[in-house]
């Protein structure tokens, strides 16, 4: 996540990369990405320090790397990391490969076309929701026949591909997107789902809340290691706020309990 504002003019943007539980809705930890580096080189060592044990991790595009996966294996966790661009001879070869497949199982094969391997063995999910206008209709594939893929063994314990097919209609309009992903999960259609859906977790209840409750990219905050440790508190803030459960009332409703009401905020705090 980047720091927006917290630069001078000759500085590079300062980016923040964080761990979220999901299921437990907290912060597990934060690691500052070094200057002239990329996140890539930061995510393994953020999961070095975390017991993954027994764990999903799931990683946007751009943590998408072999090195990345093999540190989550050995970690004893299952990974399930997002395909875009950047990955782009594996992101066409599972992309083509999905698509065929799906195609098959939908309708009629064209004349000439070759049977996809997995063909038969394409598991599938759908899920519906409705909420302020809008229908998102969500359909979950995923494959465990793997013999085409020319990189098997270089992505380090890779058991499955999938898809996801989002269709949202708003307004009469419709759009259809399709997102690929590998993982090491076996085939078990509803769980990859959950993995998947839940990985957006970070964005609703992590990046947003920190951007317009604690307005972080707001912050101007740059000496020293000013930006990075004030990234710090508001994270902790943010798990301490989560974690109390006697107000019925979203983060910002917390926050200005916590102002007005000092007993409140020593509750928060645990003294």
């Amino acid at each position: 996540m980047a720091l927006r504002r917290a630069m001078n003019k000759d500085q590079t943007l300062k980016y923040v990369v964080s761990a979220w539980a999901e299921h437990n809705g907290l912060v597990l930890g934060q690691l500052k990405v070094a200057d002239k580096s990329n996140e890539i080189t930061a995510v393994p060592q953020l999961l070095r320090v975390l017991e993954l044990s027994g764990c999903i991790v799931t990683v946007d595009a751009m943590g998408c790397q072999k090195k990345i996966a093999k540190e989550i294996v050995e970690a004893d966790a299952d990974y399930v990391l997002a395909l875009k661009g950047n990955q782009e001879t594996v992101h066409e070869e599972v992309k083509s490969f999905l698509d065929q497949t799906l195609a098959e199982q939908q309708g009629p094969r064209l004349p000439g076309a070759k049977l996809s391997l997995a063909a038969a063995t394409l598991a599938a999910w759908e899920t519906v929701e409705k909420d302020h206008g809008r229908l998102e209709t969500r359909r979950y594939y995923q494959s465990a026949q793997l013999a085409w893929f020319a990189d098997l063994q270089k992505w380090e314990g890779l058991r499955s591909v999938g898809m996801v097919e989002a269709v949202r209609e708003i307004g009469g309009q419709q759009t259809v997107e399709r997102r690929y992903f590998l993982s090491s999960l076996p085939l078990d259609v509803q769980l990859f789902a959950r993995a998947v859906r839940g990985h957006w977790g970070v964005e609703n209840k992590l990046h947003w809340v920190l951007d317009v409750c604690f307005r972080e990219d707001q912050s101007r905050a740059r000496a020293g290691y000013a930006a990075e440790n004030l990234a710090t508190l508001r994270r902790l803030a943010l798990n301490l706020l989560r974690r109390e459960k006697t107000k019925k009332r979203g983060i910002k409703g917390k926050q200005l309990n916590a102002g007005w009401n000092h007993a409140y905020l020593l509750q928060l705090l645990g003294v």
